[in-house]
């Protein structure tokens, strides 16, 4: 297991006010309205979710990264758990040209409006029971996703990534290294069940017997 920052230049680029999430409204509303992973959280109100989630290619960095990383070829499968709109997988397909892309998520909104290139490959379905065989990817991937799950189900999601994983696995959670981060973290965050200090997060993967790579998300 080896922490690695893969998103941390994609994370910087987004500008936050955490003040203003915090006093334009009822946030015990937004985050209700935003756990519905629907319109309104893909492309709805910044103050329930993305405020417009569309193609900019700046995912294209991150999947050429992992690839160098990794060691990704030709032929090679990917498996995206929590694919949202699937541009990180539209992303190692231009990455690593041939490479066999698979993406799972909930939001049947995500999936309905994802890049057109990725769809035949995605599919509904929840991070704690993932309908593929055992080791049957090259690399699994899920990014801002498991921290959405209760600690039952997060248990169960790790053990899965770790079931269909015949290679390595790359997760990226939810952090904070000090009060201020924390803060920020729960005055920003609408859909988070868990977040914990990258030394919880660590402990709680061996617990889960989850072997592969992970990085957290840092709200300065």
């Amino acid at each position: 297991m080896a922490y690695i920052e893969f998103i941390e230049q994609v994370h910087r680029s987004t500008k936050r006010d955490y003040l203003a999430r915090v006093l334009a409204g009822n946030k015990a509303d937004f985050a209700t309205i935003a756990k519905k992973f629907d319109v309104e959280y893909w492309d709805g109100s910044r103050n329930t979710g993305y405020g417009g989630y569309g193609y900019d290619g700046r995912w294209l960095d991150v999947a050429r990264r992992m690839a160098r990383h990794y060691g990704l070829k030709s032929g090679h499968r990917v498996l995206d758990v929590g694919c949202g709109k699937g541009f990180l997988l539209y992303e190692f397909t231009q990455a690593v040209p041939g490479v066999e892309i698979a993406g799972l998520d909930v939001s049947r909104y995500a999936l309905d409006h994802a890049k057109d290139e990725v769809k035949p490959f995605l599919r509904e379905g929840s991070a704690v029971t993932l309908p593929y065989p055992d080791k049957s990817f090259d690399l699994v991937v899920s990014i801002n996703t498991l921290h959405n799950l209760q600690l039952p189900e997060l248990e169960k999601a790790l053990k899965e990534i770790e079931r269909v994983s015949k290679g390595p696995s790359y997760i990226l959670m939810d952090s904070y290294r000090n009060e201020q981060e924390k803060v920020n973290l729960l005055y920003w965050q609408l859909t988070c069940e868990c977040f914990f200090t990258p030394r919880e997060w660590e402990w709680l993967f061996k617990q889960a017997g989850y072997t592969g790579d992970y990085g957290c998300i840092y709200f300065e």
